[in-house]
């Protein structure tokens, strides 16, 4: 996965021109942890990512596609071929669950959280209009958009549109599974 996140970075940085000091200063990453991610040399924690992420104005889930010229056109993606990415900082992992490379505004993604873990990520306004869903399926996670907190069980879904910094949270002493649906929209 590794591998495959280097070069997504390495594609969509390119594609915008960018030099590794202006996704640095855009994206608050230094810019030798960039060159170490673009190299696969590096296991990435997610804040890192989202910071990644919001500097090249994509979604998240989007760093875990393959290269576009990989990339398949396929509306099917296939429970064998869906990526997993475990975030070595909190241990969570994170299953793409929608086609990649299938031209869609929609972004559907499965985590599996694990009991006490917690991800703080910064990033603020973005240059698209980013909604999520997060629907409960097993545990319960607390989920903080700027000062505001939602403890969601089995069942629950929160709706919320990703402009402020949030925070996900097991405070819990068993795993917690949970689906977002993610759309991205030009403001």
């Amino acid at each position: 996965m590794n591998d495959r996140i280097a070069a997504r970075v390495r594609e969509l940085r390119a594609e915008r021109g960018l030099s590794l000091e202006a996704l640095a200063e855009a994206c608050g990453v230094s810019r030798s942890m960039i060159s170490l991610i673009e190299r696969g040399e590096t296991s990435p924690t997610a804040v890192v990512l989202e910071r990644l992420a919001t500097g090249l104005g994509v979604m998240l889930a989007s760093l875990f596609d393959a290269p576009a010229a990989a990339a398949p056109a396929d509306p099917v993606s296939r429970r064998a071929a869906q990526q997993e990415w475990r975030d070595p900082a909190s241990g969570y992992l994170r299953r793409n669950v929608s086609p990649p490379g299938f031209p869609s505004p929609i972004q559907l993604v499965e985590v599996s959280f694990p009991a006490g873990a917690r991800v703080a990520y910064e990033s603020g306004a973005r240059q698209t209009a980013t909604h999520q869903q997060i629907w409960v399926l097993q545990g319960t996670i607390e989920v903080t958009l700027g000062k505001v907190r939602h403890t969601l069980s089995v069942g629950d879904c929160l709706a919320l549109e990703l402009d402020r910094p949030i925070t996900y949270h097991n405070p819990t002493a068993k795993p917690a599974r949970y689906a977002v649906v993610i759309v991205s929209l030009p403001r």
